[in-house]
């Protein structure tokens, strides 16, 4: 592994450099890797493993949107896509990828068909760190992995087709073959990630359920729409509200920040934005503290487990969400986003189009 200085902090991670994808494909050549679920992940994973040459198959409800997406990505019905039952017992490398909800009610059916010394793969700790709620626990006889991109499958896809490849953690559960860690890594580097750094199933969906929650989608919907309806309020149009909360944001300041860090994006702006941003960054800090305490508190506990298993358990989940994600996209707000996403240069649009052929389009489900 290289050791990498992470703000004063040394981790190790592991690179392409030192773990190829050459040395992935020699690990794994006798593997057989089914893919279990066909939803927001799978796909990505699968491509890109098919991709990079690895022999895939998919297991997946015979008839469902899944099983219709893995046969248009290029899947064959009893010979590389299969019911899950028949690709768990075909597959020396189980990557168990659908939703934890489905994860806990498809479980029986895994564990019967589980091979001795099969590597059952996670993308998420949460069935196995939330053990005693889900039901998930595995047989002695298998290796228990993970590999977490931290991106979307959406994202995991894109940025393999760009080559830029996703970052992502692994973490070892069981190691019943000894070679638990090997497989782990090579397919770590084989669904295209850029490095991995280690965790545990726990501290993987901690960190996970929080930032879902929190910076990454649930904190910045709700802060964008709070500066959002202040501006309107106070009387500036829809577009000047949309432009200065989000637009600026995603096309802009987000990407300097991407190439450089914080500190230089602010040094790449104003005066008047660098010394507004710096004193009202503390008095932000200050007022959402309490609420990430609050929310990492409840992770911790598994109240937000107890909240996931009962709401997206049931059978009217897709219809619920349905008209959740309708009120969001039917805001004034996010409909003044479709307006300005509809301004956007033609040219970039194409860009768009041609970096991600073959995936523009889906919907993660």
């Amino acid at each position: 592994m290289a050791i990498i200085n992470f703000g004063g902090v040394k981790e190790h991670v592991v690179t392409r450099t030192e773990f190829p994808l050459a040395k992935a494909r020699q690990v794994l050549k006798h593997e057989v890797i089914a893919i279990i679920g066909y939803g927001v992940q799978g796909p990505a994973q699968a491509l890109n493993l098919r991709d990079n040459g690895f022999q895939v198959i998919v297991g997946n409800r015979k008839g469902g949107k899944g099983w219709q997406r893995a046969i248009k990505d290029g899947f064959k019905p009893g010979k590389s896509l299969f019911d899950i039952d028949e690709a768990v017992r075909r597959g020396t490398v189980v990557q168990y990828l659908l939703s934890d909800a489905a994860q806990r009610e498809m479980w029986p059916v895994v564990k019967k068909n589980l091979q001795p010394g099969a590597a059952l793969y996670f993308s998420h700790g949460f069935s196995i760190a939330y053990k005693k709620q889900t039901g998930v626990i595995p047989p002695k006889n298998v290796d228990v992995i993970l590999v977490a991109p931290k991106g979307s499958g959406l994202s995991v896809r894109r940025n393999f087709l760009s080559g830029a490849g996703i970052n992502s953690s692994f973490a070892i559960e069981q190691d019943y073959t000894g070679h638990a860690k090997e497989r782990c890594i090579a397919l770590g580097i084989g669904i295209g990630s850029g490095f991995l750094f280690p965790t545990t199933f726990q501290r993987e969906v901690f960190s996970d359920l929080t930032g879902e929650r929190g910076v990454l989608m649930g904190c910045l919907a709700g802060v964008m729409e709070a500066q959002y309806a202040t501006l309107r309020k106070h009387g500036h149009s829809p577009s000047e509200a949309f432009n200065e909360t989000v637009e600026e944001l995603t096309q802009s300041l987000i990407r300097l920040v991407d190439e450089n860090g914080m500190d230089w994006m602010y040094a790449n702006c104003s005066a008047t934005a660098q010394r507004g941003a710096l004193d009202w960054k503390p008095k932000f800090r200050k007022a959402v503290t309490p609420v990430f305490e609050d929310l990492y508190k409840r992770v911790a506990t598994g109240k937000e487990t107890v909240r996931v298993i009962s709401s997206c358990g049931r059978k009217d989940y897709q219809q619920q969400l349905g008209k959740e994600l309708a009120t969001i996209r039917n805001s004034e707000m996010w409909q003044a986003g479709a307006a300005v996403r509809t301004l956007r240069p033609k040219e970039k649009a194409r860009a768009i189009t041609k970096d991600t052929k073959g995936v523009a389009g889906r919907k993660d489900n």
